[in-house]
């Protein structure tokens, strides 16, 4: 895990659906986290990198925290967010305006020994009318409440300036905390991205690769229902691992929390370098693992299939052969991806599923020469000609690569009409073959071209 270590931490706590959620989101600037009125919709623990008031920040939202337990969700998840705070240099600890209950005082006893870090805020006050019912909050001991609305975004500005100067005084011998690079600035990141139907092993995987507990792991389908962004290493390179909630079948995904999961689920694995498609091994690859596939490949996506809970720290050569040639015969518009068997629980096999994700994303960014290109594309000419239609052959004029991450390619012929795809999906296996691009997607369209 590769933690933010110039960069203060600064965590959001509170209890249940008084807008950690829709704060975090108003102050990394975009919808990030998930928000809805159902109490208790945060689970894992979100971070992300960014400026606030000109400092660059880890911000971490956290799941409410409980006194009475509802089921053993809501009792994880209080330990973590309770965690969470350990390692916070500051703390924002969310009240609603006028609605100080039990679980709010239970979080005041457990920040006690911390306050010197919280900075008490007064969520929900929409209007000034409200903010004097902000000084009732005084008694609590935690130094001044800050009235504010998440939501609507009052007296946020107000917040972020009093978020500086706390921040400055934890830095005394500079003139502010060092910037954050933000994550996508280094050209030598690679964002993965781990989809897969519910309960599949992919909060499992996340903290494997990354080292962490960062994903909540339960045995109970729909665990996950936000993206979770940890990091990692792996022979020098910075990994960014995305942790997807489970993507059903859309007449099974029931109520707005997980229409919004999938949605996110779905567009990760669009924004991803590397999208790694767990499979149950005892299962294979169902319909919906098909659908997920089907999604990537339409975009273009590289894929690399991980067949998870193969508990055999040795794997039988039959066995794999038999699962993978049964993937390979039920989804051939995944041919060219690459499978593997891991066991996220045991730790086997993450080596070289890790192997694998950086030779396919040096594949998908790869690109070939164009004089290279034809010269290859003659000889392929000349031993196996393209076909004839009504006497009147098809002739391939030119061949050039027009793009990496997908890998595009077009080839300029004398008409398109009628054009045999089977010849174009020659040409393609063909670069495939000769240019090392066996392991990700390559498409090629077809122009007209004058010789």
């Amino acid at each position: 895990m590769i933690e933010p270590q110039k960069s203060p931490r600064l965590v959001i706590t509170g209890r249940p659906n008084v807008g950690k959620s829709t704060l975090f989101n108003r102050l990394y600037g975009r919808r990030r986290a998930i928000t809805d009125p159902t109490p208790g919709v945060t689970r894992d623990t979100l971070e992300e990198q960014c400026t606030l008031a000109g400092i660059g920040i880890t911000l971490i939202d956290t799941g409410g925290v409980k006194v009475d337990f509802d089921n053993s969700f809501d009792d994880i998840v209080t330990y973590r967010a309770l965690l969470s705070l350990k390692d916070a240099d500051l703390i924002l600890f969310l009240v609603v305006i006028g609605e100080f209950t039990a679980e709010d005082q239970h979080l005041v006893e457990a920040l006690r020994s911390q306050s010197a870090k919280v900075i008490l805020v007064a969520n929900k006050s929409d209007t000034p009318e409200k903010d004097y019912l902000a000084a009732e909050l005084y008694s609590l001991g935690l130094g001044e409440p800050i009235p504010i609305s998440s939501e609507h975004g009052r007296n946020i500005d107000f917040l972020c300036d009093h978020i500086r100067r706390r921040l400055m005084n934890l830095s005394p011998q500079s003139e502010a905390p060092e910037q954050v690079e933000e994550p996508h600035s280094s050209d030598r990141s690679l964002a993965l991205a781990l989809v897969g139907k519910p309960n599949v092993g992919k909060s499992t995987l996340a903290n494997r690769l990354s080292g962490t507990n960062q994903s909540l792991v339960s045995e109970i389908a729909g665990t996950t229902r936000d993206i979770v962004v940890a990091s990692s290493h792996h022979l020098n390179r910075l990994l960014k691992i995305v942790d997807t909630a489970g993507i059903r079948r859309k007449p099974k995904v029931g109520g707005d929390i997980e229409y919004y999961s999938v949605n996110r689920a779905l567009r990760a694995m669009f924004e991803a370098d590397v999208t790694v498609l767990l499979v149950d091994a005892d299962e294979g690859l169902s319909d919906q693992d098909k659908k997920i596939a089907a999604q990537a490949v339409k975009k273009g996506k590289t894929v690399v299939m991980a067949l998870n809970k193969w508990d055999e720290k040795t794997p039988n050569l039959n066995r794999l052969k038999k699962a993978i040639d049964k993937i390979r015969f039920q989804f051939p518009i995944l041919d060219w991806a690459p499978v593997t068997p891991v066991s996220a629980l045991k730790g086997y096999g993450i080596s070289d599923l890790l192997n694998l994700i950086l030779k396919a994303d040096s594949q998908q960014n790869h690109r070939v020469e164009t004089g290279e290109l034809n010269r290859a594309v003659r000889e392929w000419l000349d031993l196996t000609p393209p076909p004839t239609r009504k006497g009147r052959p098809f002739k391939v004029r030119y061949v050039t690569q027009v793009s990496v991450k997908p890998v595009r390619f077009v080839a300029f012929v004398n008409r398109t009409a009628g054009f045999p795809d089977a010849y174009r999906r020659f040409l393609i296996n063909q670069i495939r073959r000769e240019f090392g691009f066996s392991m990700v997607p390559v498409e090629m369209n077809l122009r007209e071209g004058k010789k």
